[in-house]
Protein backbone atom coordinates (compact mmCIF):
# COMPACT_ATOMS: atom_id res chain seq x y z
CA UNK A 1 0.00 0.00 0.00
CA UNK A 2 1.20 3.39 -0.73
CA UNK A 3 0.03 5.52 1.83
CA UNK A 4 -2.81 6.99 3.79
CA UNK A 5 -3.17 10.30 4.09
CA UNK A 6 -5.97 12.06 6.23
CA UNK A 7 -7.81 16.14 6.08
CA UNK A 8 -8.50 16.05 10.37
CA UNK A 9 -8.08 13.13 12.76
CA UNK A 10 -10.31 15.00 14.82
CA UNK A 11 -13.70 13.73 13.66
CA UNK A 12 -14.34 10.15 12.11
CA UNK A 13 -14.79 11.09 8.51
CA UNK A 14 -15.87 9.29 5.12
CA UNK A 15 -13.22 7.01 4.30
CA UNK A 16 -12.13 5.79 0.31
CA UNK A 17 -9.74 3.57 -0.95
CA UNK A 18 -8.50 4.60 -3.96
CA UNK A 19 -7.35 1.51 -6.38
CA UNK A 20 -5.15 3.00 -8.86
CA UNK A 21 -1.76 1.35 -10.10
CA UNK A 22 -0.30 4.97 -11.98
CA UNK A 23 1.37 6.91 -9.02
CA UNK A 24 0.99 10.16 -10.28
CA UNK A 25 -2.95 9.93 -10.97
CA UNK A 26 -3.18 8.34 -7.53
CA UNK A 27 -1.30 11.13 -6.09
CA UNK A 28 -3.50 13.63 -7.69
CA UNK A 29 -6.51 12.08 -7.20
CA UNK A 30 -5.76 11.69 -3.29
CA UNK A 31 -4.85 15.08 -2.81
CA UNK A 32 -8.41 16.56 -4.43
CA UNK A 33 -9.82 13.99 -2.16
CA UNK A 34 -8.31 14.94 0.96
CA UNK A 35 -8.77 18.45 0.18
CA UNK A 36 -12.52 18.05 -0.15
CA UNK A 37 -12.58 16.48 3.39
CA UNK A 38 -12.18 12.71 2.87
CA UNK A 39 -10.19 10.25 4.80
CA UNK A 40 -7.85 8.53 2.11
CA UNK A 41 -5.82 4.92 1.21
CA UNK A 42 -4.11 4.74 -1.81
CA UNK A 43 -3.87 0.77 -3.18
CA UNK A 44 -1.93 -0.24 -6.18
CA UNK A 45 -3.82 -4.01 -6.69
CA UNK A 46 -6.77 -5.83 -5.19
CA UNK A 47 -4.52 -7.64 -2.99
CA UNK A 48 -3.85 -4.21 -1.21
CA UNK A 49 -7.28 -3.22 -1.34
CA UNK A 50 -8.00 -7.10 0.64
CA UNK A 51 -5.68 -5.93 3.27
CA UNK A 52 -6.59 -2.39 4.01
CA UNK A 53 -10.26 -3.60 4.34
CA UNK A 54 -9.32 -6.31 6.56
CA UNK A 55 -7.84 -3.47 9.34
CA UNK A 56 -10.74 -0.60 9.05
CA UNK A 57 -14.14 0.22 7.68
CA UNK A 58 -14.11 1.85 4.21
CA UNK A 59 -17.08 3.42 2.83
CA UNK A 60 -16.32 4.08 -0.78
CA UNK A 61 -13.92 2.42 -3.34
CA UNK A 62 -12.31 4.34 -6.10
CA UNK A 63 -11.68 1.40 -8.79
CA UNK A 64 -9.49 1.88 -11.72
CA UNK A 65 -10.58 -1.10 -14.35
CA UNK A 66 -7.00 -1.57 -15.34
CA UNK A 67 -5.00 -3.14 -12.63
CA UNK A 68 -2.12 -5.60 -13.41
CA UNK A 69 -3.06 -9.35 -11.87
CA UNK A 70 -6.83 -8.81 -10.81
CA UNK A 71 -8.70 -6.35 -12.99
CA UNK A 72 -10.88 -3.65 -11.77
CA UNK A 73 -14.23 -5.50 -12.89
CA UNK A 74 -12.97 -8.77 -11.30
CA UNK A 75 -12.76 -6.64 -8.18
CA UNK A 76 -15.50 -4.92 -8.48
CA UNK A 77 -17.65 -8.63 -8.38
CA UNK A 78 -16.24 -9.74 -5.18
CA UNK A 79 -16.88 -6.42 -3.98
CA UNK A 80 -20.56 -6.39 -4.81
CA UNK A 81 -21.23 -10.54 -3.89
CA UNK A 82 -19.75 -9.48 -0.29
CA UNK A 83 -21.98 -9.44 2.67
CA UNK A 84 -21.75 -5.85 3.37
CA UNK A 85 -21.54 -4.00 0.19
CA UNK A 86 -19.10 -1.26 -0.38
CA UNK A 87 -19.78 1.32 -2.58
CA UNK A 88 -18.08 1.29 -6.23
CA UNK A 89 -16.87 4.10 -8.64
CA UNK A 90 -15.06 2.63 -11.53
CA UNK A 91 -12.27 5.17 -12.84
CA UNK A 92 -10.86 3.92 -16.28
CA UNK A 93 -9.37 5.49 -19.53
CA UNK A 94 -11.75 3.14 -21.68
CA UNK A 95 -14.48 5.19 -23.08
CA UNK A 96 -16.16 1.68 -24.75
CA UNK A 97 -20.12 1.94 -24.22
CA UNK A 98 -19.29 -2.32 -22.94
CA UNK A 99 -16.59 -1.57 -20.56
CA UNK A 100 -19.16 1.01 -18.69
CA UNK A 101 -22.39 -0.89 -19.07
CA UNK A 102 -19.87 -4.27 -17.78
CA UNK A 103 -19.40 -2.43 -14.90
CA UNK A 104 -22.40 -1.29 -14.17
CA UNK A 105 -24.25 -4.45 -14.66
CA UNK A 106 -21.72 -6.24 -12.19
CA UNK A 107 -22.58 -3.79 -9.21
CA UNK A 108 -20.82 -0.64 -9.76
CA UNK A 109 -22.26 2.17 -8.66
CA UNK A 110 -21.61 4.44 -11.02
CA UNK A 111 -18.60 5.17 -13.44
CA UNK A 112 -16.41 8.03 -14.94
CA UNK A 113 -13.89 8.23 -17.73
CA UNK A 114 -10.52 9.64 -17.49
CA UNK A 115 -9.85 12.05 -18.46
CA UNK A 116 -12.33 13.63 -15.94
CA UNK A 117 -12.78 17.03 -14.31
CA UNK A 118 -12.45 16.91 -10.43
CA UNK A 119 -15.62 18.56 -10.09
CA UNK A 120 -17.18 16.04 -11.35
CA UNK A 121 -15.52 13.20 -9.68
CA UNK A 122 -16.18 14.70 -5.97
CA UNK A 123 -20.19 15.15 -6.81
CA UNK A 124 -20.05 11.62 -8.35
CA UNK A 125 -18.55 10.61 -5.14
CA UNK A 126 -20.94 12.40 -2.86
CA UNK A 127 -24.12 11.71 -5.16
CA UNK A 128 -23.01 7.46 -4.11
CA UNK A 129 -22.56 8.35 -0.57
CA UNK A 130 -25.97 10.20 -0.13
CA UNK A 131 -27.42 7.57 -2.42
CA UNK A 132 -26.02 4.70 -0.27
CA UNK A 133 -26.48 6.11 2.92
CA UNK A 134 -29.80 6.80 2.70
CA UNK A 135 -30.75 3.17 1.99
CA UNK A 136 -28.96 2.29 4.86
CA UNK A 137 -31.00 5.00 7.27
CA UNK A 138 -32.01 3.74 10.55
CA UNK A 139 -35.59 3.24 10.51
CA UNK A 140 -37.57 2.50 13.92
CA UNK A 141 -39.36 -0.50 14.67
CA UNK A 142 -42.47 -0.41 16.38
CA UNK A 143 -42.40 -1.88 19.85
CA UNK A 144 -38.33 -0.64 19.99
CA UNK A 145 -37.39 1.29 23.15
CA UNK A 146 -34.32 2.70 24.26
CA UNK A 147 -33.07 3.73 27.84
CA UNK A 148 -30.33 6.15 28.54
CA UNK A 149 -29.14 8.49 31.54
CA UNK A 150 -32.47 8.05 33.39
CA UNK A 151 -34.63 8.53 29.76
CA UNK A 152 -36.75 6.98 28.15
CA UNK A 153 -38.16 6.32 24.42
CA UNK A 154 -40.68 4.41 23.22
CA UNK A 155 -39.61 4.62 19.06
CA UNK A 156 -43.30 3.03 18.30
CA UNK A 157 -45.34 5.75 19.56
CA UNK A 158 -42.21 8.55 19.39
CA UNK A 159 -42.96 8.70 23.30
CA UNK A 160 -40.07 10.24 25.27
CA UNK A 161 -40.35 10.75 28.84
CA UNK A 162 -37.42 12.48 31.17
CA UNK A 163 -35.65 10.83 34.25
CA UNK A 164 -38.75 12.25 36.14
CA UNK A 165 -41.52 10.42 33.87
CA UNK A 166 -42.71 13.18 32.16
CA UNK A 167 -43.28 13.46 28.55
CA UNK A 168 -40.85 15.57 26.24
CA UNK A 169 -42.58 16.70 22.81
CA UNK A 170 -40.36 16.25 19.96
CA UNK A 171 -40.83 17.26 16.07
CA UNK A 172 -40.22 14.54 13.79
CA UNK A 173 -36.41 15.97 12.87
CA UNK A 174 -35.98 16.04 16.29
CA UNK A 175 -37.07 12.51 16.84
CA UNK A 176 -35.07 10.91 13.67
CA UNK A 177 -31.98 13.37 15.01
CA UNK A 178 -31.93 11.38 18.42
CA UNK A 179 -32.75 7.60 16.80
CA UNK A 180 -29.55 8.44 14.61
CA UNK A 181 -27.81 9.27 17.59
CA UNK A 182 -29.54 6.68 20.01
CA UNK A 183 -28.50 3.41 17.47
CA UNK A 184 -24.79 5.11 17.78
CA UNK A 185 -24.08 5.90 20.81
CA UNK A 186 -20.34 6.86 21.83
CA UNK A 187 -19.29 7.17 18.69
CA UNK A 188 -18.32 9.77 16.17
CA UNK A 189 -20.86 11.29 13.63
CA UNK A 190 -20.42 13.77 11.18
CA UNK A 191 -22.58 16.36 9.90
CA UNK A 192 -22.80 14.41 6.55
CA UNK A 193 -23.54 11.26 8.09
CA UNK A 194 -26.20 13.10 10.59
CA UNK A 195 -27.85 14.80 7.51
CA UNK A 196 -27.99 11.35 5.33
CA UNK A 197 -30.07 9.24 7.90
CA UNK A 198 -32.43 12.09 8.93
CA UNK A 199 -32.78 14.37 5.68
CA UNK A 200 -31.78 12.36 3.18
CA UNK A 201 -31.86 13.18 -0.39
CA UNK A 202 -33.78 16.58 0.87
CA UNK A 203 -30.51 17.82 2.46
CA UNK A 204 -28.54 20.31 0.17
CA UNK A 205 -24.68 21.21 0.90
CA UNK A 206 -24.84 23.87 3.06
CA UNK A 207 -28.19 22.32 4.81
CA UNK A 208 -28.35 23.68 8.41
CA UNK A 209 -31.08 21.93 9.68
CA UNK A 210 -29.02 19.77 11.58
CA UNK A 211 -27.53 22.09 14.19
CA UNK A 212 -30.53 23.78 14.18
CA UNK A 213 -32.22 20.57 15.48
CA UNK A 214 -29.09 19.29 17.80
CA UNK A 215 -29.69 22.55 19.75
CA UNK A 216 -33.15 22.01 20.07
CA UNK A 217 -32.98 18.35 21.36
CA UNK A 218 -29.95 19.66 23.29
CA UNK A 219 -32.33 22.10 25.24
CA UNK A 220 -35.14 19.44 25.52
CA UNK A 221 -32.38 17.02 27.03
CA UNK A 222 -31.53 19.53 29.60
CA UNK A 223 -28.46 19.50 27.96
CA UNK A 224 -26.53 23.11 28.66
CA UNK A 225 -25.67 24.27 24.81
CA UNK A 226 -22.66 25.99 26.19
CA UNK A 227 -20.83 22.97 27.74
CA UNK A 228 -22.83 20.04 26.46
CA UNK A 229 -22.20 16.71 28.13
CA UNK A 230 -24.79 14.52 26.82
CA UNK A 231 -24.38 15.27 22.93
CA UNK A 232 -20.75 16.56 22.75
CA UNK A 233 -19.72 18.28 19.68
CA UNK A 234 -16.29 16.72 18.43
CA UNK A 235 -13.65 19.07 16.38
CA UNK A 236 -13.34 18.92 12.94
CA UNK A 237 -17.18 18.82 12.53
CA UNK A 238 -19.02 15.76 14.47
CA UNK A 239 -20.79 14.90 17.56
CA UNK A 240 -20.77 12.01 19.99
CA UNK A 241 -23.95 10.83 22.11
CA UNK A 242 -22.29 10.06 25.39
CA UNK A 243 -24.11 8.46 27.67
CA UNK A 244 -24.58 4.48 27.38
CA UNK A 245 -27.78 2.98 25.43
CA UNK A 246 -29.66 0.40 26.51
CA UNK A 247 -32.36 -0.94 23.86
CA UNK A 248 -34.58 -3.17 23.48
CA UNK A 249 -38.19 -4.56 22.05
CA UNK A 250 -39.25 -5.75 18.47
Amino acid sequence: MKRMTRAEPAAERTFIALVEDDEDISELVSDLLVREGFEVGACRSGAELDRLKDRRRVDLVLLDLMLPGEDGLSICRRLHAAALRIPVIMITAKGDDIDRILGLEIGADDYLPKPFNPRELIARIRAVLRRTREAHRPSPVAGRWYRFAGWNLDAGSRLLRDPGGEAVELTGGEFDLLIALLDHPQRVLTRDQLLDWTRGRDAGPYDRTIDVQLSRLRRKLGDDPRSPVMIRTVRGGGYLFAPAVETGGA
